[in-house]
């Protein structure tokens, strides 16, 4: 069997299934910057506080500068030996010149014996080099590092340690010869606002594809595992939610199923927000617990919003049953973003949530796809049998479509909100319809109904019939020349 040693962070050991395989060798390879130095002491720390023995062997920077770095983000690394093997202060002062040796000669064999005798008197179970990138420097070709490379790499794994290694892979230095060397290889990447990592090799274990959302806070390295679906289940029971109205609830055969996906779909102003605040508020009600995840408004707003149409939603937030967050879509990422869900869900047993809306979700999407990514979220609360509201807000005043991002294949039931133009008398008046227009699990009301939201809240009225009405809506902006 094989047995696994923590990577020190959380969710990179939930992506690898456990953590590094002992006595192995891995490669940490991306651009400077990326956080891969800091995820070595991280890798460090945790054998420390294994009671294992630990080596940093660094080419790169003085041991004072790493030691501090890694207090300032609260790591204790009293413990960690390092060899400090970075130039030293006053290397450009005696202005060494190698006449008939090359440094490569001179230097190499100096520093292979002082890492053979660090390894030979700590017998460390973890080795951290960083980085390789300087140990290339030291050889005279491609194969020679190779060679070179491979031989220490052997020499470490020879005597049981778990080895990290660090390479700055860049075009005209890439690191494709030490990948083929190692274990494991562990790729970051810094976008133009998020940070990711992806696991490309890992010999003789699983792990978890794709890119997986990073974070450098004040406390070191955060790892978000991407969200998937099938390793959640939970037993869902079919009984119903009543939406809070009374004929909404008639519309959609009696209220709406738990653990299912309602997607709330409409035009700017229309009342998609409001609608999906009265939904949560009539489970929450139930004692069930909800929570509305907002990218469009602060929490206060919606408070005072919902105030101003007599519903009062602060008994339910005192009482534990309805939470409302506010998120930053630059800030967070969509695997960042689908961890915080998950959290909430397992630490307060949360019943139902919203999200409001895709367009600000579609912000934490960084050269991912949004359907790929709604479609996990939305996988995974159905299969442990939360329910989910999604709010859309599509783009065209004129053209009715069910949604603007393409997942209407993903909800269960569509509710949908429009603008009318109705005759009265010799004008004409703007009025909101809503209508239901998928419901997985029963049948429905086929009709357009008025919509209304005043100061007693939201109401949803008699079927409007087609006489009354005039034609879709032409124009509701300045006409263009």
């Amino acid at each position: 069997m094989l047995t696994r040693v923590s990577t020190g962070v959380p969710g990179l050991d939930d992506i690898l299934y456990g953590g590094f395989i002992q006595a192995r060798t891995y490669l940490l390879s991306g651009a400077p910057g990326t956080g891969k130095t800091t995820l070595g002491w991280h890798f460090l720390t945790a054998g420390v506080n294994a009671g294992d023995t630990c080596l940093y062997v660094s080419f790169s920077e003085p041991e004072d500068e790493l030691r501090a770095n890694a207090s300032g983000i609260g790591l204790n690394v009293d413990a960690v030996q390092i060899i400090d093997l970075s130039p030293s202060s006053d290397a450009f002062t005696r202005a060494e010149v190698y006449d008939l040796f090359s440094a490569q000669d001179v230097e190499r064999e100096p520093t292979t014996a002082r890492i053979i005798e660090a390894i030979e008197t700590l017998k460390p179970s973890r080795v951290f080099v960083d980085s390789m990138t300087s140990l290339r420097f030291l050889t005279t070709d491609a194969f020679q590092f190779r060679r070179q490379a491979l031989s220490f790499l052997r020499f470490l794994a020879g005597r049981m340690a778990t080895v990290l290694i660090t390479s700055e892979s860049t075009i005209d230095t890439p690191d494709d010869d030490l990948r083929f060397l190692v274990d494991g290889v562990i790729e970051f990447a810094l976008e133009q606002r998020t940070r990711s990592l992806n696991v490309l090799k890992m010999r003789g274990s699983p792990f978890r594809n794709g890119r997986h959302g990073m974070r450098l806070t004040a406390q070191g390295v955060e790892v978000f595992p991407r969200l998937l679906p099938e390793d959640h289940t939970a037993p869902v029971l079919l009984e119903k939610y009543s939406l809070g109205i009374e004929n909404l609830d008639k519309m959609v055969g009696g209220g709406i199923e738990k653990g299912t996906i309602t997607l709330i779909s409409g035009p700017t102003g229309v009342g998609k927000s409001t609608l999906a605040m009265t939904c949560l508020a009539a489970i929450s009600a139930t004692g069930a617990r909800t929570a509305m995840y907002t990218f469009d408004e602060r929490p206060e707003t919606i408070l005072r919003r919902c105030e101003s149409i007599g519903m009062d939603l602060q008994p339910l937030i005192d009482a534990g049953v309805l939470i409302i967050r506010g998120i930053e879509a630059l800030r967070f990422g969509s695997d960042e973003f689908a961890q915080l869900v998950r959290a909430d869900i397992e630490a307060n047993g949360t019943s139902a949530i919203a999200i409001d809306s895709i367009s600000g979700y579609r912000m934490t999407i960084e050269g991912d796809d949004l359907v790929e990514r709604l479609h996990a979220v939305g996988r995974y609360l159905q299969n442990i049998g939360v329910t989910l509201f999604l709010v859309d807000e599509l783009r065209d005043l004129t053209e009715f479509r069910a949604s603007d991002a393409g997942i209407s294949y993903l909800a269960d039931n569509a509710i949908f909100l429009r603008y009318i133009e109705q005759r009265e008398g010799d004008g004409i008046t703007l009025r909101k319809g809503v209508g239901v227009l998928k419901k997985r699990l029963s049948d429905f009301d086929k009709s357009l109904r008025e919509f209304a939201i005043s100061k007693n809240g939201v109401s949803v009225g008699n079927s409007i019939p087609m006489r009354s009405l005039f034609t879709p809506m032409m124009a509701l902006e300045p006409e263009r020349n």
